[in-house]
């Protein structure tokens, strides 16, 4: 077994989400972050919040970023831009605040 070495890495993500980092959008966010063995922390660009546990739906709400705001990740652990990457993805896909969270569903009305 190779010794683990832990790394650090850090990026600015403009958020997508039609309703910003809140409710659905911020619950997604969080279970992407908890589904890697590394250690994630975000924090609002704007203001200079202080960084905050992204594995917290409320720590991340509370934040109060809208859409077309920015955050910064703050990932360590093993392969942070792997994960940086992932989360990356999720903050940057647009979603509507009325989309339901069910793949293969379609909005009927």
């Amino acid at each position: 077994m190779s010794g683990s070495e832990t790394t650090r890495a850090v990026r600015t993500v403009r958020v997508a989400a039609e309703s910003g980092l809140h409710a659905r959008p911020a619950n997604e966010f969080v279970e992407a972050v908890n589904r890697h063995d590394a250690d994630v922390r975000v924090a609002r660009v704007d203001n200079e919040s202080d960084l905050v546990d992204a594995g917290s739906t409320i720590a991340v709400a509370s934040l109060g970023v809208r859409q077309g705001e920015s955050v910064k990740l703050v990932v360590e652990g093993e392969e942070p831009e792997a994960v940086i990457d992932a989360l990356e993805r999720v903050l940057s896909t647009p979603q509507r605040a009325d989309e339901p969270n069910v793949t293969g569903r379609s909005g009927q009305e």
